[in-house]
């Protein structure tokens, strides 16, 4: 019966096809980028514009309809009390330059992708899954469950939306969210920030203190740009300059001004799930105090430099885990305000550890340093994790081989999802080889992937049904 239901939606969306790719464009012009609110509108009024317009579109294929003040919204059909609820999401992150085409164009080109922005990143799946549930409604009219389509406003800047989702709705049964890898993320590590303060060590130092520095915007991005001064005295300068002569480092400047020293660095800027990949400017600077100071304030410094390091081993919180690999650090946000330093670290653990545990980890590694330094501040969001042998990670793999006839194990992933913000739902891949990359310039689909989506996720779907009423 599963094949029977499977091949009637996919017969469906091969005749709609060209509506899909219509639809999507549509989608993919709204400029859904978060500005500031509007009546009814929490993320500005391009987001507002494309809900109201994809929960339009639902109404017109007959599915009930819920506008959630904005957020977000959903729409559903089916019966019962099982539910098998979809996330997708309909913002954007910003476009820079460098297009080859209008990044809210929705331009097919002559090598058969789509261009635009959300092209991967979320609207092209959202609208495949969207697409895949009507195959389902259509050739499935008395369908045992609840299928819902939950189409966010937020995941971009926060995920307002599906917190304010949960605030009034039950969890579902089963879910998914297509916005991974193939063929599913089992595990999300575990997101915490970490507020680290201290007003001592070079602080309070009598010849070479730092005064200013600033570097970051948000704690999941490595600096790939940070600043400082230090006030030095006069008879330490020259110790200063005789250092400042030897030091090696061409991404670090520093210019006198006055008995000041003005430094500034340039890094490598990368998603702060893999810090590895960038190259943190604060650290840079931390290394350079600590290579120019009088040997009583190096101790602090080299502190600073180790708080730095990507493996989280600075907060004494260093590990890995066999389902998800290694722990890593950002260091995303460094500020001196009022004599106090603060620095904001984004760590991504893996999916057995415990967070409360790395918070009394860290706690105890600080009261040993030398530097004064204390956690101000902890925000955790747990680990999302389903072992391999579950019904939900199976089903979804073997629909993934059964269409593609290729075998792939699932994966784990430092970034974050929908499915952690919602009990009970995994995320699911997007794209193949050759779409371009999230958040990049010149984003995009090959048309023929966005049907090839479609039509697993119309699988899946028929799956999860099952998956759901033996729940």
């Amino acid at each position: 019966m599963t094949e029977s239901r499977v091949a009637a939606a996919q017969a469906w969306l091969a005749e709609h096809e060209s509506d899909l790719i219509a639809d999507l464009q549509t989608l993919l012009r709204f400029p859904s980028i978060e500005t500031e609110p509007v009546p009814g509108g929490p993320y500005g009024q391009a987001n507002l514009d494309a809900l109201h317009w994809m929960l339009g579109q639902a109404e017109a294929a007959g599915m009930r309809t819920v506008n959630q003040d904005g957020f977000g919204g959903y729409a559903e059909f089916g019966s019962g009390d099982k539910q098998v609820l979809t996330m997708g999401h309909l913002d954007v992150v910003p476009v820079g330059p460098g297009w080859s085409y209008d990044p809210f164009g929705a331009t097919i080109a002559d090598d058969g992708y789509l261009y635009s922005r959300g092209a991967v990143d979320d609207k092209g799946p959202t609208m495949a899954m969207f697409y895949a549930a009507r195959a389902v409604q259509a050739t499935w009219p008395d369908v045992p469950v609840r299928i819902r389509s939950f189409f966010g406003c937020d995941e971009e800047s926060g995920f307002g939306c599906v917190h304010h989702y949960r605030e009034l709705e039950e969890p579902p049964t089963v879910g998914v969210a297509p916005d991974a890898g193939w063929p599913l993320v089992h595990g999300e590590k575990g997101i915490a920030d970490f507020l680290v303060e201290s007003s001592a060590g070079a602080l309070t130092a009598e010849k070479v203190r730092l005064v200013a520095m600033a570097g970051g915007q948000r704690p999941n991005i490595v600096i790939d740009h940070a600043t400082a001064r230090v006030k030095v005295s006069a008879d330490a300068r020259g110790h200063v300059e005789a250092a400042l002569a030897k030091a090696w480092d061409r991404n670090v400047t520093a210019n006198w001004q006055g008995d000041e020293l003005a430094i500034e660095a340039v890094g490598k800027a990368a998603h702060g799930s893999t810090p590895f990949m960038g190259d943190n400017a604060a650290g840079r600077i931390f290394r350079l105090l600590r290579e120019i100071s009088p040997l009583p304030d190096q101790a602090f410094y080299h502190e600073l430099v180790y708080m730095a390091h990507p493996a989280g081993d600075g907060l004494g919180i260093a590990g890995s885990d066999d389902p998800s690999g290694i722990l890593t650090s950002n260091l995303g946000i460094v500020e001196l305000v009022d004599g106090v330093l603060r620095l904001t670290i984004n760590v991504r653990y893996p999916v057995t550890f415990d967070g409360g545990s790395l918070q009394s980890r860290a706690e105890a590694k600080l009261a040993k340093l030398t530097g004064g330094f204390r956690l101000a501040h902890f925000k955790d969001s747990v680990p999302l994790y389903f072992p391999k042998d579950h019904a939900l990670v199976r089903a979804i793999c073997e629909s993934y081989e059964q269409e593609t006839g290729e075998q792939r194990e699932p994966g784990t992933m430092g970034g974050g999802t929908y499915a952690r913000a919602v009990e009970n739902c995994v995320a699911i891949g997007t794209g193949w080889a050759g779409d371009g990359e999230a958040h990049q310039t010149d984003e995009r689909v090959r048309v023929e992937h966005v049907h090839k989506m479609a039509r697993i996720y119309a699988r899946i779907l028929v799956k999860l049904v099952d998956v759901a009423l033996a729940s």
